[in-house]
């Protein structure tokens, strides 16, 4: 089994660059997989019938639910830890402290150390395209397999990050204390539709809530529900997108405020969040 990313050379048309081609990597096709074909295929692995996996599976969503919202950081046997956390603004005066400080509420997944084994023993295979498409060559990792540490808060567990790295950046927006993000303008990202899309800068992926510098450059890749074709605004202002073999990708640089992109992949229905 292996990863597989595309890296297309493209033409940067905003950004400090624009008219460099470079090539550009995003991860390819991952097609969603239908509720029912998990169940059949645990159904296979366990002998239990799919009907009785999904209703205890059913079962144990509501409990995630319920304790999460009190404030617990749930186990999820075989894969990791989901809790419920924020992002917001630290502040100095005790009098400043209120909830519009909150900037959004967030679903923290630490994954175990056996899924990040997995992972970094997971080769990356790379196929590099030209601007057609085309073929150029096909590359296998050979990378460290390092995993990103997204919530590599402080010993307390705050999620507000008063670490030294978040004081020296004067009370910009929070982002879990990771020292591999860049601090600036937050990005909120909203995807419209059944289709699938990705939003990353430099090749790592870039979700709702995070912080980017001005002049960030982001790629945007979608697939769209079938039939139909999609849509990226930044701020209300449409990006142009390029289709190629049914994907639609694009770029845009992060402006010098917050910015809200809202991503349609042909489809009213399905509405959630990068």
């Amino acid at each position: 089994m292996a990863i597989k990313v595309i890296a297309q050379r493209r033409e940067l048309k905003i950004g400090k660059n624009p008219g460099v081609k470079k090539f550009v990597m995003r991860p390819d096709l991952y097609i969603p997989i239908q509720e029912k074909k998990v169940f059949a295929e645990a159904s296979t692995h366990s002998g239990i019938s799919a009907g009785v996996i999904k209703a205890a599976w059913d079962a144990a969503g509501e409990v995630l639910r319920t304790w999460a919202t009190e404030g617990h950081s749930i186990p999820l046997p075989g894969l990791g830890t989901m809790r419920f956390g924020v992002r917001s603004k630290a502040v100095e005066k005790l009098e400043d402290v209120k909830t519009s400080l909150i900037t959004t509420r967030r679903i923290v997944f630490t994954p175990s150390v056996e899924v990040k084994d997995e992972l970094k023993n997971t080769s990356i295979q790379i196929t590099c395209l030209d601007e057609d498409g085309n073929v150029l060559k096909r590359v296998t990792s050979g990378d460290s397999g390092e995993i990103e540490d997204n919530e590599n808060e402080n010993e307390n567990g705050s999620e507000n990050g008063q670490n030294s790295q978040n004081e020296q950046n004067q009370g910009s927006e929070n982002q879990g204390g990771s020292q591999n993000e860049p601090t600036g303008y937050a990005l909120t990202i909203s995807k419209m539709g059944s289709g699938s899309a990705s939003v990353t800068k430099d090749g790592n992926a870039v979700t709702s809530g995070a912080s980017l510098n001005e002049d960030d450059e982001v790629e945007i890749s979608i697939t769209p529900a079938e039939g139909t074709t999609p849509s990226a605004t930044l701020n209300g202002s449409s990006i142009e997108l390029t289709e190629s073999d049914g994907v639609y990708t694009g770029n845009f640089a992060m402006p010098a405020q917050a910015a809200s992109l809202v991503i349609n992949t042909g489809s009213t229905s399905g509405d959630s969040s990068i």
